[in-house]
């Protein structure tokens, strides 16, 4: 069989460039400046560091790479690209676009605050230069609070939803104006808007970091955000959010960077593109840390010198709103702080409105490709719809609770990451993988191995196995419940994250069996008969899959009571070593299988895929649960840990991640510029022929 799907005529991006300028304007958003802070705010301080840096390089590049190969491999958007691989795999394509769906019903709720800060801006210029939040020391503190959190959102800790806020409506409704203009003309005019959008933040973003570090007091957020707690990467939450922030940063899973690497050039880089905008994606969220950190740490000196001996962790509350605060303050100490502030605010409108016009262009071309239906009667549509859904988030009272839960399932192992998992082993094992590496290594400046392979179809699906069963496990372990309390009343929150992430595949499914306006002629290898692999990996598998079955209840049931050093090194640990085990010996002979069993004219069977499948997230789950069962080991004494609240100088393990971290990038972005190089020379020379 032919590897080559057929190609036709398609819109293009203008330039490398103006791709990568696109790519990294989706990557780099309200995520880095936004959800990035927050959730290391929230979620394990300085330890979140760790985690979210072995998620980028590990897991967050070469499903990138998949990513781009795939779309510039199909030339589709998401679900008609896995539906050309194979008519059942759509269903995956529209679970990621869903998905993203519903990360446009509120994402633009939080590029609307951005507006909505950029007119006070505009009207303190005018106003004499003073912002509405502005003061000095503890006043400036509490202003930003008070402004953000009761002036402009009239927030209440509670779920219940008030009247729908004007202001914020009218900013919502701009904000969807102004993405509707970005990508109406398609991804040529992206590619030209992008050349304003992605350098502006850029710029603005280092002033303010500077600003934040010559704040009296700023290394005390510094060594909040750079002193790891290590008791705290004990917690599935600091991995979850870590994992979940990569995944929503990067823009992968659901189906962003298939779409538009769908649009390149065919004889486009796509490896060293995705490690160029991975690396610009992590630059941009750890400088990002250091101006909101150091800030805070400014902030929690402003109120203890005010007599108030305030921790930093406490300084503002957490939550989806901490950069509406910090940001603010800081700009208001700068002099001429309202032009500061309107320049800032400008910049952070550009910067999110690539990532918020990216996840809808992604919708609009999958709609556009599965339908025929014109994108100008399409779009209208989809913002009317998208609009209406975000009208939820800009109630008073709850409004932005609801979004920090509906954010924290769509963006956690309940959605995106699971979603990742989905698609590794999808294309890992039910795809020929070494198909994409081969597509990608003859058009990119430097070439994958077979590691690559390896990365997708066994490592990256078993540690986001383990993560997925972890997080799953705290979850349902959680003394205050999940789905419903101790004393039996719902806890509706909780229950509406999973009954949207509940619902997205189901609505895929449907989806995908609506017939699609293109058909494709193909010629599929024939499967092989079963072989004796096939049925020894599948035997193995299942009864792994019994004893995990078994393990989990076993254990759960254990987190429910007091465990001791007998129970947790008891039966259950023999069992999920005993699982994991099995796992790894059907991994071998499943991979062993497809390895030997894929040629031009013959697949795999699907027994021995389907086992491999089951191996592979059998041995992720056996992780999963092993690291829940050390966690319910109880622990005679806990080890010192740092005093991150009121440190006030930087440890010597923060300055190893400082450097861990430099190296990362600079050695990181200098090698892929110099293969570039390397590359653009090779094309230049004559050829000897």
């Amino acid at each position: 069989m032919s590897t080559e799907i057929r190609e036709e005529v398609r819109e293009s991006w203008g330039t490398r460039t103006g791709f990568i300028l696109a790519a990294v304007g989706s990557a780099v958003g309200l995520g880095n400046l936004w959800g990035f802070p927050y959730k290391l705010y929230s979620y394990g301080g300085a330890a979140f560091l760790i985690p979210y840096l072995i998620a980028l390089i590990l897991v967050g590049i070469p499903m990138m790479i998949l990513e781009f190969s795939l779309g510039h491999h199909t030339q589709r958007a998401a679900p008609d690209a896995y539906g050309k691989l194979n008519k059942r795999f759509e269903l995956v394509g529209w679970w990621g676009i869903l998905l993203g769906f519903v990360i446009i019903t509120y994402y633009p709720v939080i590029l609307a605050y951005c507006m909505s800060f950029l007119w006070y801006s505009a009207k303190g210029i005018f106003a004499g230069g003073q912002l509405p939040w502005a003061g000095e020391g503890v006043e400036g503190v509490n202003n930003a609070k008070e402004f953000f959190f009761s002036n402009y959102l009239g927030h209440e800790d509670t779920f219940k939803l008030g009247p729908i806020q004007g202001h914020i409506v009218v900013a919502l409704l701009a904000t969807w104006v102004a993405m509707y203009l970005c990508i109406c003309k398609g991804v040529k005019l992206v590619g030209k808007v992008v050349w304003l959008t992605v350098p502006i933040p850029w710029i603005m973003l280092l002033i303010l970091t500077v600003r934040g570090l010559t704040l009296p007091g700023s290394l005390q957020g510094l060594a909040f955000y750079l002193n790891p707690e290590w008791s705290e990467l004990a917690k599935p939450t600091t991995w979850r959010f870590a994992f979940g922030q990569v995944f929503f940063s990067l823009s992968l899973a659901f189906g962003v960077m298939i779409t538009y690497a769908s649009f390149l050039h065919r004889k486009s880089d796509i490896n060293n593109n995705a490690a160029i905008i991975s690396l610009a994606d992590l630059a941009t969220s750890f400088v990002a840390g250091l101006a909101i950190f150091a800030t805070i740490g400014g902030m929690a000196y402003a109120t203890q010198q005010a007599g108030q001996h305030v921790p930093v962790k406490e300084v503002i509350s957490g939550g989806p709103g901490l950069a509406f605060v910090a940001f603010p303050y800081a700009l208001a100490q700068l002099p001429y702080s309202a032009w500061f502030s309107f320049m800032f605010f400008l910049a952070l409108v550009t910067l999110g409105i690539d990532s918020a016009f990216s996840i809808t262009e992604s919708v609009l071309a999958s709609i556009v490709d599965k339908t025929g239906w014109h994108r100008n009667i399409v779009l209208p549509v989809l913002s009317v719809i998208g609009l209406s859904m975000g009208l939820v988030y800009t109630t008073r009272g709850g409004g932005l609770n609801w979004l920090g839960t509906v954010d924290g399932f769509i963006n956690g192992t309940w959605g995106i990451a699971f979603m990742g998992l989905v698609e590794c082993v999808v294309l890992g094992w039910l795809y020929r993988t070494d198909v994409l590496r081969q597509h990608a290594n003859e058009r990119s400046d430097w070439k994958l191995g077979k590691w690559w392979t390896f990365f997708i179809r066994i490592a990256i699906p078993i540690v986001l196995g383990a993560l997925v069963v972890w997080s799953m496990f705290d979850d349902f372990s959680a003394k205050g419940g999940f789905i419903m309390s101790p004393l039996g009343d719902p806890i509706w929150p909780n229950i509406l994250g999973l009954s949207v992430v509940m619902l997205v595949p189901i609505i895929s499914i449907v989806m995908s069996m609506i017939r699609s306006v293109r058909t494709e002629v193909r010629t599929k290898p024939l499967p092989r008969k079963e072989s004796r692999e096939g049925i020894a990996a599948i035997a193995l598998g299942s009864a792994g899959a019994v004893l995990l079955a078994f393990a989990f209840s076993m254990i759960l049931a254990m987190a429910r009571a007091e465990a001791t050093p007998e129970t947790v090194a008891g039966t259950p640990a023999t069992m999920l070593g005993i699982a994991m085990a099995l796992g790894v010996a059907g991994i071998a002979l499943s991979n062993r299988a497809v390895v030997r069993d894929t040629t031009e004219t013959s697949d795999p069977s699907w027994l021995v895929r389907w086992s491999g499948i089951l191996s592979t997230v059998g041995v992720g789950a056996s992780v999963g649960l092993f690291l829940a069962l050390q966690s319910l080991r109880p622990s005679d004494a806990a080890p010192p840990a740092i005093d991150t609240e009121t440190a006030a100088e930087l440890t010597g393990t923060a300055y190893v991640l400082l450097a861990v971290i430099a190296i990362v990038l600079i050695g990181g972005l200098a090698w892929c510029f110099y293969r570039a190089a390397m590359a653009a020379s090779a094309r230049q020379q004559p050829d000897p022929a």
